[in-house]
């Protein structure tokens, strides 16, 4: 897994293997979760863009509390 950390309201992600996926993001959402309790207006967005290729952000569009996920077009 390679992350990278933009802005703190992003995280994005790489994986080389299909085992780290789920553990990835669980604790990218997890890292993202207080920062969104300090903005209190946005949930956490988590994008697919390709096979192994995430990125977990506040969102403004997901409500506070929740978390979505979504595939890039």
């Amino acid at each position: 897994m390679t992350p990278a950390i933009t802005a703190e309201r992003e995280i994005r992600l790489s994986f080389s293997n299909a085992s780290e996926i789920h553990d990835g993001l669980d604790r990218a959402v997890d890292a993202l979760i207080e920062s969104a309790g300090a903005d209190a207006n946005c949930g956490i967005l988590v994008t697919r863009h390709e096979p192994g290729t995430y990125t977990v952000a506040l969102d403004e569009s997901v409500p506070f509390g929740q978390t979505h996920e979504a595939l890039a077009a």
